[in-house]
């Protein structure tokens, strides 16, 4: 499903993790899909995240964090999200993250997360379904 204009995807790392290859070929199938991807890379902070998103007007914050510091770093992009007032961006992403913590995510907002090993196509429907909904 194409969207115009393109969803404009922010993805990165946070954190000290540096497993990076299921990001980078996320980047490369949302690209292909015909998303405006922004990939910032490893150890990047929740600041720099959300200061980015801010610059490029993204529709979408990707993280992936396998570091077991995901209620750490989501909870920090939450905050800074709504400190900066950010209507109508969906916060998403992966990682091992155990159900019990991504029912806290959830509550605070976070978006559906994706543990390993999830299809493509699966957070690519998810994530063009949200926007279309959500977007303005």
């Amino acid at each position: 499903m194409k969207i115009n204009p393109p969803i404009r995807i922010l993805m990165a790392k946070p954190g000290l993790d540096g497993h990076d290859r299921g990001i980078k070929v996320l980047a490369a199938a949302y690209r292909d899909a015909g998303m405006d991807v922004i990939y910032l890379g490893l150890r990047q902070t929740p600041e720099s995240i959300v200061r980015v998103s801010i610059q490029e007007g993204v529709d979408v914050i990707a993280l992936s964090i396998l570091s077991g510091a995901h209620m750490t770093i989501f909870t920090k992009v939450m905050e800074l999200i709504n400190e900066h007032k950010l209507k109508n961006v969906l916060v998403t992403g992966g990682g091992i993250i155990p159900d019990e913590d991504n029912k806290a995510l959830s509550k605070i907002g976070v978006g559906q997360l994706f543990g390993p090993g999830t299809p493509v196509k699966e957070s690519l429907k998810y994530i063009e379904d949200w926007v279309k909904k959500n977007r303005r």
